[in-house]
């Protein structure tokens, strides 16, 4: 884990306001983890923390939506600039705990960080994503490239299944599900599980400063007390949090 500059490749518009950077990083990454990135000429102060998305080689990408000053910042920047990474971060996913065929839900932006989990699992995962609407998919096409299942929900029904991803994933089928998505998505993925005991665990997104457990600002309140999100996690069990 160390502070470095790193070439980027690539910078792609993915779709409105989301959009995909790619940088050299030599480094060995866990499905889960993330970087704090910054840029070179400070116009923000604090870096950004970025869910790790793909891993090619020594290729790190990550999806990205623009948000504020500091991704605002990270989409004008072009292939040969350099990136300052901090990282890989946090606790991933185990993929040696993750036992049996795995569901793997994803909830709009939530669909970054479990693409190279997926890619990793291979035909072990079986794919379940969630988008508001056609107009806000991401990379859906990239999952039916690796997973033989890969069922895509939208809330207006406009692609795909109608409704609530979490409405359409067969539980009792699974022994392990693994989520990352907005919160009311793993809440009630992880009471479904514990229900019927099986194996969950969700990756949290919280605002972070620093990434190392120090500035306090990503607790996480679990039935072990309070953990931190970016050194603990983001990664932890459904069952422990307290949602």
């Amino acid at each position: 884990m160390k502070i470095v500059k790193n070439r980027i490749l690539k910078n792609q518009f993915v779709s409105e306001g989301v959009y995909r950077i790619s940088v050299e990083a030599d480094t060995q990454v866990k499905p889960g983890q993330f970087f704090m990135l910054k840029t070179l000429d400070n116009s923000f102060l604090l870096p950004r923390p970025l869910s790790v998305n793909d891993v090619n080689g020594n290729t790190v990408s990550f999806l990205y939506r623009v948000e504020g000053k500091g991704t605002k910042k990270i989409s004008t920047l072009h292939e040969g600039e350099e990136l300052q990474l901090f990282g890989p971060l946090g606790n991933g996913f185990d993929i040696n705990d993750l036992k049996g065929t795995v569901a793997v839900v994803g909830g709009g932006m939530g669909v970054a960080p479990i693409l190279y989990l997926v890619k990793l699992l291979g035909q072990k995962a079986e794919v379940y994503l969630g988008y508001k609407d056609s107009a806000n998919m991401y990379i859906c096409q990239e999952f039916k490239n690796i997973s033989e299942k890969v069922v895509v929900v939208t809330e207006d029904g406009s692609f795909g299944e109608k409704g609530l991803v979490t409405d359409y994933v067969p539980y009792n089928k699974y022994t392990s599900v693994v989520a990352c998505g907005p919160e009311i998505m793993m809440r009630k993925i992880a009471e479904h599980c514990t229900e019927n005991e099986i194996q969950c665990y969700v990756s949290l997104e919280r605002r972070m400063a620093c990434g190392m457990g120090v500035c306090l600002g990503c607790n996480v309140e679990t039935k072990a007390g309070n953990k931190k999100a970016c050194k603990d996690g983001p990664v932890f069990s459904g069952e422990e949090i307290i949602w």
